[in-house]
């Protein structure tokens, strides 16, 4: 059957298979619930986390929600909350290929844990609810996924019942999201107040003809709170408190899983609510400044608090997890070099560099559950050494930290390079952008001394006479490969990332 013949609701199928095959799990935990058969329950989360991928990624090439001359949005319309569209497609890719290395890399970690089904069920939930949000083009629909990627995720980080550490760090995280939940919900339940409406498209509507004025302090408030909201699930400052705690505590797949999928999610959302529903320009008539503002302080006291206290740590996850913060800021770059005349460059780069970030920091936060799996401990002097018995993976996580730095020639570099381009476009109109054009060079060189750190750690110093052999587990040793050629790779091949990622951007901003 021809793409165009299919009907509208097929358009979430890369959601809906994740949905189908998190059901299917449930179904084998309640016939099977004390079954510990990893091949088949990692098996079956693999291949849906698969197929949702290729769907999403046949959709794309096809020109789903590619926007039509008459300025619509090819097959799907934005009905009943949910638009499918290339920001959409682009975003429900980034989550199938992060979901697909987490539960391929869990086929080893989990060896000996209780609760497996429940485990990859969760995962493939809450991967679910991530593709969902890139869709929601409302804040109702919105706020739901926004739910079922959290509630999830909450369990998911508090999974190891046994350890100290995670059930506390899932506790924190709960405790915190539902704050920011009620925190988002309650600007959601201001802009309803000033404008009327959800939808995102009715929002801007009822902005561009000035019927919002005089409820702008209203409008404001909430606009304020929805950007709180945001912060919590990207990481940024100061939503972050919850994430050096949930990292740690947290299997490694998860903290992967939550510092790529879930980042990429909260960033998805971020770029449709700003872009959609409260358009430069009429915005800052009403409440009397543009939230890109906002994003300019956000992207500098993120970056920069998340490098700097990364590299303060003498502990591997809690320096991959301040790191991830710093990530966040690089990422903010992309709403705050948006202009009244456009930004598709900027935004775009701030795309590809999500993209290229769920390789590379998916692949060194699996290489930390290769290092758990061994027992190895969780400082930098533990990782001394560890090159002479695994170069393989050693060499992969040296090809992760180096990329995350932004060295060419990988895959991080080009998309660091099309930040730094796109803020000195954007400078032209707003000239903070000079700053965080700046701010992004210093933290990046910053970045780079903590990342070495590890890099020497794993090269250079002596191992311990003591250490054991090393077991080579199949699952994680793949999905740590794969995602380190990708990072590698990418970069000759960034042409396609480059055209999909400002053609999504362009979707939205134009």
């Amino acid at each position: 059957m021809a793409i165009y013949e299919l009907p509208q609701w097929a358009a979430l199928g890369p959601a809906l298979l994740l949905a189908a095959t998190a059901l299917m799990l449930f179904l084998f935990d309640s016939i099977s619930p004390r079954s510990t058969n990893r091949s088949l329950l990692a098996g079956t989360a693999a291949a849906g986390s698969l197929a949702s991928l290729a769907v999403a990624v046949w959709f794309t090439a096809a020109g789903v929600g590619t926007p039509t001359a008459e300025g619509g949005r090819g097959v799907i319309d934005p009905t009943h909350g949910f638009v499918v569209d290339q920001l959409a497609l682009y975003f429900m890719i980034v989550v199938a290929i992060v979901t697909a290395l987490i539960v391929v890399a869990s086929y080893d970690y989990l060896v000996d844990h209780a609760y497996q089904a429940e485990y990859y069920s969760l995962v493939i939930l809450a991967a679910t609810g991530m593709s969902l949000m890139a869709a929601a083009d409302s804040l109702v629909t919105i706020f739901i996924a926004l739910e079922l990627a959290s509630l999830p995720s909450y369990a998911l980080v508090a999974i190891l019942k046994d350890n100290r550490g995670s059930v506390e760090a899932g506790l924190k995280y709960f405790l915190i999201g539902a704050l920011s939940s009620a925190i988002f919900v309650y600007g959601i339940s201001l802009v309803y107040g000033a404008t009327g409406h959800l939808e995102l498209s009715a929002i801007a509507e009822v902005i561009t003809d000035g019927e919002a004025d005089p409820y702008g302090g209203l409008l404001g408030l909430g606009l304020l709170m929805l950007i709180g909201g945001v912060a919590f699930k990207t990481a940024s400052v100061p939503f972050h408190f919850w994430a050096p705690e949930a990292y740690e505590g947290a299997p490694a797949p998860i903290s992967a899983f939550l510092s790529s999928a879930s980042k990429a999610a909260g960033f998805v959302i971020a770029f449709r609510i700003f872009t959609e529903a409260f358009p430069l320009g009429e915005i800052g008539a009403v409440i009397g400044f543009d939230w890109t503002v906002a994003f300019i302080v956000l992207a500098i006291v993120t970056m920069t608090l998340g490098n700097f206290a990364a590299a303060t740590q003498d502990n591997v996850k809690r320096m991959l997890a301040y790191s991830s913060i710093g990530h966040a800021g690089y990422a903010l770059i992309g709403l705050a070099g948006l202009t009244v005349d456009g930004g598709e460059l900027v935004m775009g780069a701030a795309m590809m560099h999500l993209l290229v970030y769920g390789f590379m920091n998916t692949g060194a936060f699996l290489f930390v559950a290769l290092a758990e799996h061994w027992g190895v401990g969780r400082t930098f002097e533990d990782y001394n050494g560890l090159s002479a018995q695994a170069p393989v993976a050693c060499a992969a996580m040296a090809v992760f930290l180096f990329s995350l730095a932004g060295i060419p020639p990988f895959g991080g570099f080009f998309s660091k390079y099309f930040l730094f381009v796109g803020a000195i476009e954007a400078a032209a109109a707003n000239m903070a952008m000079l700053v965080v054009a700046a701010a992004l060079v210093v933290n990046s060189a910053l970045s780079l001394y903590y990342y070495s750190r590890l890099v020497k750690a794993l090269w250079i110093e002596e191992p311990p006479a003591t250490r054991d052999r090393l077991a080579q587990p199949t699952g994680i040793y793949a999905a740590i490969v794969v995602a380190a050629v990708m990072t590698i790779v990418i970069l000759p091949g960034f042409g396609p990332v480059v055209d999909a990622a400002i053609g999504a951007a362009e979707a939205v901003v134009g």
